[in-house]
């Protein structure tokens, strides 16, 4: 894929959930990236770029709650933005409040909002602040579980073979035992079929492994799963479509997320790929390597 067809990107997020780690990563990729603009002067660098002689292609821009004292708002940047043809992505980071918390505590710095309160205050104060950005989110990472290499893979997956005017699944495996994923459309539980971490051969081995993935999937249950989850996905693409989501986040979860949701996503990424050339399908190990 050529940088011309990478999308535009607006980076939002909470603070504290990653948004240098992630700038860092669109630039790697290719990305112009401008931080922490205000809303107001969005369009105008985007126009820059497209009028430039060559057009800088592709563009990125950081803007986050410190914009808020300027006036313009996340919505009214992106109607500015469709006005000139520039149709950006919304890359939403969020994490959990008490990891938000740990992670300021851990470099000692004052959050943007939280003036003379607690810490907590100050991350309430953003998430009620940018709630409704969130919700107008095309891509949402949960960084609470992501390492910095994590968070990259994550990325990379949403948009690392990404064209504008395809619709984009990425499919994620996990562990309950280290929480759902809220950045999530739809959740599936694959704890029904049998844990290869009890077959003692098989214990140490992950679901991208031959062994591991002939296991489950060979149980009776696994196919006509997999047959009946690509049916109800197929059903909702064109209202997913028309509603403006192109972007969608299948999680398969298991116990730990190191053997059946492996396997599982694996072979519905498989399934996808061969069954539906006009979708851009990445898949996701969240845990695979966690304890």
């Amino acid at each position: 894929m050529t940088t011309t067809e990478m999308p535009p990107i607006l980076l939002t997020g909470m603070s504290g959930a990653g948004l240098s780690s992630a700038s860092k990563v669109l630039e790697d990729k290719g990305y112009y990236v401008s931080h922490n603009l205000p809303p107001f002067l969005i369009a105008e660098v985007f126009k820059a770029g497209q009028e430039n002689d060559p057009p800088v292609r592709p563009m990125a821009v950081v803007t986050d709650t410190r914009s808020r004292v300027f006036p313009g708002s996340i919505k009214e940047t992106v109607e500015d933005l469709e006005a000139i043809g520039v149709k950006p992505s919304i890359l939403f980071l969020d994490a959990r409040d008490d990891v938000l918390i740990r992670r300021f505590d851990s470099v000692r710095r004052t959050h943007p909002l939280q003036k003379g309160d607690t810490l907590k205050i100050g991350i309430t104060r953003e998430r009620e602040a940018m709630e409704s950005v969130r919700g107008a989110a095309d891509v949402i990472i949960d960084t609470t579980a992501l390492s910095v290499h994590d968070l990259r893979r994550a990325i990379e997956a949403s948009f690392g073979s990404m064209s504008e005017s395809e619709q984009h699944i990425t499919v994620q495996s996990f562990g309950f035992k280290h929480g759902s994923p809220r950045d999530a459309d739809l959740v599936v539980d694959v704890r029904f079929l049998p844990n290869p971490y009890w077959v003692p051969e098989l214990r140490g081995f992950r679901g991208t492994d031959e062994p591991v993935s002939d296991y489950v999937l060979s149980q009776d249950a696994a196919a006509p799963f997999i047959d009946n989850f690509l049916v109800m996905l197929d059903s909702m693409m064109d209202g997913y479509r028309h509603e403006g989501k192109n972007f969608i986040t299948v999680g398969v979860g298991c116990t730990g997320g190191h053997h059946r949701s492996v396997a599982v996503a694996e072979e519905i990424v498989r399934r996808l790929r061969d069954e539906r050339e006009e979708l851009d399908v990445n898949v996701l190990h969240r845990d695979i390597n966690r304890d």
